[in-house]
């Protein structure tokens, strides 16, 4: 008996002290070659935080956003208040520091994450988009933000869009996610005492639940049936760091491994040669 206790605790000391020696042998390289391959995000965070096309596609946007107002003001008929809704995220706010720390860490997006960086309020305002808000105010024309920030962020959105300097940074106008991510039904809300005359944000269903489901031609064809909006009603401003184009890509699907993910992005390249 005794015997046998002694194989037995000496195998259970080898198999210990081999299993403690595969953990120190996890070394960073291990840890960095387990993380998720998010490298096919860094050429498009580059481009959001270094390229000067992005900040002269901003100012553009803004700028025709201004004309807008002033078009789709005198063509108010309604007898409400005009007013212009707009996304705050990759719309007023720049967020590209989260991606890029998503990145550095190879944790992607989780709630979690995301919400350690909105409790940090300190996002910094986008080219053109405190002029554009002040010009509407100055134009008599109401400003809410409509976003899908879930309501247990508002005290901290709030919070960073004060000390950018926007306006209207208050609970009246700043409307975040409850139920549903669908905006449809704050935008009903804001229409019930105002005539939207505009909307700005970088992705489709900022302006409409008609983008939301984009089928086999990636929302092509809804967006060509709508093509007048875009630049007179809808003004659409550049993110290719993320959007409900990249789930169309993974056709709303979350369980997909890397790997897949990235066979799925480069499924959809066009080669023409």
């Amino acid at each position: 008996m005794k015997k046998i206790l002694i194989i037995f605790l000496v195998t259970i000391t080898f198999f210990a002290c081999n299993r403690s020696q595969k953990l120190v042998e996890l070394t960073p390289a291990d840890t960095i070659a387990l993380k998720p391959n998010n490298d096919y995000m860094v050429l498009a965070t580059n481009w959001y935080q270094q390229s000067a096309e992005m900040r002269a596609l901003y100012y553009q946007s803004y700028n025709l956003a201004k004309a807008m107002i002033l078009l789709n003001s005198k063509n108010n008929k309604t007898g409400k208040k005009p007013a212009v809704v707009l996304d705050i995220d990759e719309t007023v706010l720049n967020n590209s520091p989260f991606e890029a720390k998503a990145i550095e860490t190879g944790i992607n997006y989780t709630p979690e994450t995301w919400k350690a960086w909105t409790d940090l309020a300190k996002a910094e305002a986008l080219p053109g988009a405190l002029e554009f808000i002040l010009f509407a105010k100055e134009q008599g024309v109401e400003v809410f933000y409509i976003s899908n920030r879930k309501t247990q962020e508002m005290e901290t959105t709030i919070k960073n869009l004060k000390d950018k300097g926007f306006p209207n940074a208050d609970t009246s106008f700043v409307l975040l996610r409850t139920e549903t991510s669908d905006k449809t039904p704050r935008r009903d809300k804001v229409s019930q005492n105002y005539e939207i005359i505009l909307l700005v944000g970088d992705n489709l269903t900022d302006f409409s639940e008609i983008f939301a489901k984009r089928g086999d031609d990636m929302g092509f064809g809804v967006v060509d049936a709508n093509k007048k909006e875009f630049g007179t009603k809808f003004i659409v401003l550049p993110n290719p760091m993320y959007g409900e184009w990249e789930s169309t890509i993974y056709q709303y699907k979350r369980d997909w491994t890397e790997a897949q993910k990235d066979s799925l992005r480069k499924s959809k390249l066009i080669i023409g040669y």
